[in-house]
């Protein structure tokens, strides 16, 4: 797909462009990833290693539920709150 001077691309040209460069970025991001692992991998240490990492994603992952997590209201402090209302809607 060679592109001529002064002749603008079309929508499906740009698009194949972008999904070929995407592919591309993609293949050398996961052929990275694989020669990191390989060098992980021939260490005499990665037993402590693969320990150490799942120590640290079980603590990020606690973090995570606590920041977006939020715990549910006290089930007694709701039914105080609902006597309460009751009463007052009562008196009223």
């Amino acid at each position: 797909m060679t592109r001529e001077a002064g002749r603008d691309e079309g929508l499906d040209e740009q698009v194949v462009l972008l999904v070929a460069g995407a592919a591309d970025l993609a293949v050398s991001a996961v052929g990275s990833a694989l020669g990191a692992v390989r060098g992980l991998l021939r260490r005499s240490d990665a037993a402590e290693l693969a320990a150490e990492a799942q120590h640290e994603l079980t603590a990020r992952g606690r973090l995570v539920l606590d920041r977006y997590a939020a715990p549910p209201p006290a089930h007694l402090e709701l039914l105080a709150r609902h006597v309460v209302a009751r009463r007052a809607s009562d008196d009223a």
